[in-house]
């Protein structure tokens, strides 16, 4: 993509088009609302609305709905009565959308229908919120000049969303991303981060981690006790890790082809330095996307140099029933692929915004009480920090990205061209450890399973307990960690779980067995890291993550 290419005249010149627009978001909402259906609607509507005027209405909130759990919505008779209106309103929008719409276009019409109810839900403000009236009257209204401020903070400095998070206490490199560790290997695109072992003894295969690119690779390493980096090393595995650069629109050009040849590279580097013959990969997210197009690419050539794999909370086949699914048309499309090639990047702060309207009740309308209604300030919580520090994806990436979730072709033999070679995810014959999460979002565990059946080796697979990045960030000791974990034979994903055994305890062990067995017998770990060929530049985290 040439780094002077601009929006024409007659292309999209912004998001809002793509959402409000003939082919937007709350436009297919409406348009694929049935005429009868919404006259049925409207007469149930004004029945349960006599019902709650009447109090013969049964409705209530569910109890696990943290915006009802003031006892005044359920010993107020005026709140009561609010909740319920709201509730049954919800409701109504929710059965208009019909159940024989094709998937993606009820994905839209259900994402646009919650924007819509989180937004009007009472609670959202002062007069509506018992909690948020109480607090005010108890302080004078403090809460609220409180609130104001930290709203044209937020105004002028995060897009207009509330802040998820206080991250002034975190320091990357202070106390975060602080396992001890060198950079062995400083390339255009990434940093290679070599672990230093704790143990007297290692597995001769070493390990790499394969991040997104969307996202600083710290999270995998976030504050001792709670970093995967840390417990790999504690359990005998020499570990690497890429640390994407943060690009900027001077690196526009940047395309998966370009990121996957990094990702080579870094392979290579691993292999040289541990003097192994292979490498056992791991790809998180976006970041086993990658894994797997590298993958294809070393197969097509014959190139044995993959060991094991592990893909964590990633999709390869994007036809299937998951909310990113609802960004999947047309207008939508081109109007993101338009706007990062004006701008040369996708901004991360952009990416961000979109992440956090699929859960609008979670990430917007619970911080905008928190932050403004109640006066408070967002909790300090590492893995929010992180998810602050945003990165930016090269509009050449974004368009592949989005043209590959548009196509689907990365499932499809051959369709996929890694590097002049076709991809084939069934020629990928090594062992491989997939895992999903309970309540992801944006990756749906099924969806997960679903890329075991295109793998052409012996599968494992690990359902967490998390969302999609908790259930990565899942260290051992938590006693409500938990994961399902059995051969990944099933046809799909709700057979398997039928048949596969709860362990309590994180994922994180059962991978760390699983791979050291497929690892070779213990030999003397490393006194020096790196090697004459790649030898160490800085300590890490490196300057790449801070950029």
């Amino acid at each position: 993509m040439p780094k002077n290419e601009q929006l024409t005249s007659d292309q999209p010149q912004d998001a809002a088009s793509g959402f409000f627009g003939s082919e937007g978001l709350f436009a297919t909402l409406l348009r694929n609302i049935d005429p009868r259906t919404m006259v049925e609607q409207s007469m149930d509507l004004t029945k349960a609305m006599f019902a709650i005027a009447t109090g013969t209405s049964e409705i209530a909130p569910d109890p696990r709905d943290a915006r009802f759990k003031d006892e005044a919505w359920s010993k107020n008779p005026a709140y009561k009565l609010l909740a319920q209106a709201y509730l049954t309103m919800t409701e109504a929008v929710e059965k208009m959308i019909p159940d024989d719409l094709s998937v993606e276009n009820k994905q839209r019409a259900q994402l646009a229908a919650s924007i819509v109810t989180s937004t009007m839900s009472p609670t959202n403000t002062l007069l509506g919120n018992p909690a948020a009236l109480t607090k005010t009257i108890e302080t004078g209204g403090s809460n609220l000049v409180r609130g104001f401020s930290a709203f044209l903070d937020d105004l002028k400095n995060n897009g207009g969303l509330p802040s998820q998070v206080d991250d002034s206490s975190f320091v990357v490199g202070g106390n975060l991303a602080i396992t001890p560790g060198k950079i062995v290997l400083r390339h255009e695109m990434f940093e290679l981060i070599q672990y230093q072992p704790p143990t007297e003894t290692v597995h001769p295969l070493p390990v790499l981690l394969i991040p997104p690119q969307i996202g600083r690779y710290y999270f995998t390493d976030l504050a001792p006790g709670r970093s995967f980096a840390e417990y790999t090393v504690s359990q005998g595995l020499q570990y690497f890790a890429i640390s994407w650069r943060n690009p900027t629109p001077e690196q526009s050009d940047w395309g998966m082809d370009d990121y996957a040849k990094a990702a080579l590279t870094a392979i290579e580097a691993v292999a040289e330095i541990t003097a192994a013959p292979k490498v056992n990969l791991v790809g998180f997210c976006a970041g086993g996307i990658t894994t797997t197009i590298v993958m294809g690419y070393l197969a097509a050539k014959k190139r044995n140099l993959i060991n094991s794999l592990a893909l964590c909370v990633t999709m390869l086949d994007f036809n299937v029933d998951a909310s990113l699914g609802a960004f999947r048309f047309p207008a939508l499309l081109s109007v993101a692929k338009a706007q990062s090639a004006m701008k040369g990047i996708l901004p991360g702060q952009d990416l961000h915004k979109i992440f956090t309207w699929l859960r609008p009740n979670d990430l917007v309308w619970n911080y905008w009480v928190n932050n403004y209604l109640m006066g408070e300030t967002p909790p300090a919580f590492d893995i929010l920090a992180w998810n602050k520090d945003s990165t930016n994806m090269p509009a050449r990436l974004h368009d592949d990205f989005l043209t590959m979730f548009e196509e689907n072709a990365i499932v499809q033999p051959g369709k996929y061209v890694a590097m002049g070679e076709g991809v084939d995810l069934g020629a990928l014959k090594c062992d491989a450890f997939v895992v999903g999460a309970v309540t992801d979002h944006l990756t749906p565990w099924k969806a997960c399973y679903l890329a075991t059946k295109h793998l052409g080796g012996d599968c494992t697979f690990a359902l967490s307990n998390g969302g999609h990045v908790a259930a990565l960030v899942n260290p051992p000791g938590n006693p409500k960690a938990y994961h399902y974990i059995g051969p990944a034979t099933a046809p799909d994903g709700e057979s398997w779980l039928e048949q596969s055994p709860k362990l309590p305890g994180s994922w994180w062990e059962s991978w760390t067995k699983w791979c050291g067995t497929r690892s070779g017998k213990q030999i003397s770990a490393p006194k020096k890291l790196g090697s004459k060929a790649f030898p160490p530049i800085c300590d890490a985290p490196g300057e790449y993550v801070l950029q």
